[in-house]
């Protein structure tokens, strides 16, 4: 008996595994592919790349005048390197002031020529007017001496005496006008002076304001401070050789380091949840094991797009909490935006998602020796899992890939989406009868 009970115990033992090695070669190895549905607390995160930036700063600039004189842009020549801590008055950049330089000669020559050419219609006015007064003088005495002949001819003839008097009438009448003349020669002399006096004084301004432009072409630091490099249209630091335009003549900029900022960008997809005021966990590229909080200060209306980037993205600064001395700019950060945090949900990885017509979304679930097509509803996700509102139970177990053999497996569908379903498959032109493709004896 002992000998009969122990061959049918071993054919038993022999028919359960075969079973199972056959049911493992239809549906593949499955141990390594399953996940349990989890419940608990589920965060929403947006991770993004940010770069380090003050929060305030005071900007190094260059002459902004050069507009003034048509000049859009400017080489810089020479440059501080940055990080160098500098004093106020410290020299930062040199700016090429070649086209610069060529004005500038230009309107010194100019001066000279307004110059010279006010003390030369100086000079002749003087001339001009000293001949007038002597003009005017020797008139004077030409009537003193007509009057004396015209006094000495009353024993003359009437003839005589008549023509005395005609004379001294002309003598009378050449110096009254060469006193007028001489007035309008001096009013029009102090109109010519003061025209070319003007002139002199706007050519004297220029050359004035153009010395001060030429002497800002060597940039100095405003305050005291740490040089960062201003970056330029394409993102990229400016150096040595770069060009700053005079709309904007920034050649660098010295930081406030004690309340610092992340710049950061994140896609057209993802900017809908996030939200001033959003918690933000930041970590260094530069210290791995510095943990950094912060929160959202600003999200850009406008999207733009950024170099070697085929999508949009919306700029989003995110303020650092706290002080902390070893934080530089320009450090690269990553973020993780808490867009939203739900306290007790389940939720399964993303990769056990699948879908049928764009329409059902369903899981595969291990449903004790069984291998089943379930139907689920899903809510909001983060970059590795995503929230199940129906369909599943803590502890279910799911396939995060799809097992051999049931390809044509039908899907478990659940009782609450039959009426949706059923309004939307009704039609007045074609009306179909709602039809669940599950075994009678499935259920939830």
């Amino acid at each position: 008996m002992k000998k009969n009970l122990l061959i049918v115990s071993g054919v038993i033992v022999l028919l359960v595994a075969g079973y199972f090695i056959v049911r493992g070669s239809k549906t593949g190895d499955i141990s390594d592919i399953l996940a349990n549905v989890k419940r608990g607390p589920f965060k929403v995160e947006i991770e993004t790349t940010g770069e380090l930036e003050a929060k305030n700063s005071v900007k190094i600039q260059g002459p902004s005048q050069l507009r003034e004189f048509r000049i859009w842009t400017v080489t810089i020549q020479d440059i501080i390197a940055e990080g160098t801590v500098v004093k106020k008055g410290d020299w930062v950049a040199t700016l090429n002031r070649s086209e610069f330089q060529g004005r500038f000669n230009d309107k010194q020559i100019e001066l000279e020529k307004a110059n010279s050419k006010f003390i030369q219609t100086q000079l002749d006015t003087t001339l001009q007017m000293r001949q007038s007064r002597d003009e005017l003088i020797n008139l004077e005495y030409a009537l003193e001496e007509k009057q004396i002949i015209l006094d000495q001819s009353k024993f003359e003839p009437p003839a005589t005496i008549k023509q005395n008097e005609i004379n001294m009438d002309k003598a009378r009448r050449a110096h009254e006008q060469a006193l007028e003349n001489y007035k309008i020669k001096k009013q029009q002399s102090v109109e010519k002076m003061r025209e070319v006096s003007a002139e002199l004084r706007k050519v004297q301004n220029e050359f004035t304001a153009m010395t001060k432009v030429l002497e800002s072409f060597n940039v100095l630091a405003p305050e005291d401070g740490m040089v960062i490099y201003e970056k330029g249209w394409d993102g990229k630091p400016i150096k040595a050789g770069s060009q700053i335009e005079m709309w904007d003549p920034t050649v660098a900029t010295l930081p406030d380091l004690t309340k610092m900022m992340s710049k950061t960008y994140v896609n057209e997809v993802d900017v809908r949840k996030v939200k001033a005021g959003q918690a933000v966990e930041i970590g260094l590229d530069a210290y791995p094991d510095k943990k950094l909080s912060g929160s959202v200060t600003q999200v850009a209306n406008v999207g733009e797009q950024r170099p070697n980037s085929d999508s949009k993205v919306f700029e989003v600064l995110v303020e650092i909490n706290g002080t902390d001395p070893t934080l530089r700019p320009s450090m690269t950060t990553s973020n993780r935006i808490v867009a939203s945090m739900l306290d007790n949900v389940l939720f399964v990885p993303l990769e056990s998602l699948h879908s049928q017509a764009d329409t059902i979304t369903y899981v595969i679930k291990k449903d004790g020796m069984n291998t089943i097509k379930q139907e689920i509803i899903v809510g909001l996700s983060n970059a590795s899992d995503v929230v199940i509102t129906a369909g599943l139970k803590e502890n279910d177990r799911v396939f995060l890939s799809v097992p051999k053999g049931i390809e044509d497996d039908d899907i478990r569908l659940l009782p609450e989406m039959n009426g949706k379903r059923k309004k939307e498959e009704e039609k007045p032109a074609e009306v179909k009868p709602a039809t669940q493709v599950v075994p009678a004896s499935s259920s939830l």
